[in-house]
């Protein structure tokens, strides 16, 4: 089975790079920082960054019929580890509002930057989508 892209048209058209690759009923995550339609990182600071970012995920996992409860893994690159911890529960009811109570693996990791300077979040996953919800993309 061949790889497919999952570029939802609610999110900024990639350019060399594709916002999700499904490989059978397995669908890798591109990291997603806190862009909006405009390719303009959202301002507000870490909270509002994670909800974009996580926003844009889901937007991803949900163009391939994907619900938050098939996320298998989630790893978080950060440029402010202890700015993160200070927000934990603020991140975290951002999380249940958009994804309920499930929580799959996951990593936070420090990292010095991101591909934009001022984005301080990108989040990438995995998922595993059950065949009879599964939407593959058309190919163009």
């Amino acid at each position: 089975m061949s790889p497919v892209a999952v570029n939802p048209a609610g999110l900024p058209a990639p350019s060399g790079y594709s916002h999700g690759t499904l490989v059978g009923t397995t669908l890798h995550l591109g990291g997603q920082t806190a862009t909006d339609a405009e390719m303009k990182i959202v301002p507000g600071g870490i909270v509002e960054q994670f909800r974009q970012s996580f926003s844009n995920v889901l937007t991803t996992l949900r163009e391939a019929g994907g619900v938050p409860e098939d996320l298998v893994s989630i790893t978080i690159y950060l440029t402010d580890i202890p700015d993160y911890q200070a927000h934990g529960r603020e991140i975290g009811k951002v999380w249940r509002e958009l994804a309920g109570p499930v929580y799959p693996a996951m990593a936070g990791i420090g990292c010095t930057a991101l591909w934009q300077p001022e984005a301080m979040i990108e989040i990438l996953g995995v998922a595993v989508i059950p065949e009879d919800r599964l939407v593959a993309p058309i190919q163009k």
